[in-house]
């Protein structure tokens, strides 16, 4: 059986903090920031899964690059679909890493600037 957490590298060195409310609000379960997650509980090994995804697509664009996209990006398509949740769906960095979360090696495998597609 897969042992998660050994097989992949970048498990190692994240660092996970409990916390009682999402820093954004909503629905939100975790957020992945500089390399460091924040939850309201546990994850489990595919929402771990999802935050590592955006970890490596932070690391790529350097950080703050990645964020400066991210929320353009979401100001964007808030004004293409006039509906909140509908433009986080459709952030490209969220489209990938909803689309292999449950792809524990993904992230061996993974391929840069991936969202780019």
């Amino acid at each position: 059986m897969l042992n998660f957490a050994s097989e992949n590298r970048f498990c190692k060195k994240m660092k996970v903090y409990l916390i009682k409310r999402h820093p954004m609000g909503g629905n939100f379960l975790a957020i992945c920031l500089f390399g460091i997650v924040f939850s309201e509980r546990e994850l489990d090994e595919v929402e771990l899964n999802h935050e590592l995804i955006h970890a490596a697509q932070q690391r790529e664009l350097l950080y703050i690059p990645f964020f400066i996209w991210y929320v353009a990006e979401w100001l964007v398509l808030l004004l293409r679909y006039r509906d909140r949740e509908k433009a986080y769906f459709h952030i490209r960095f969220e489209q990938e890493a909803y689309k292999h979360e449950r792809d524990l090696l993904y992230l061996k495998q993974r391929k840069h600037y991936r969202y780019r597609q």
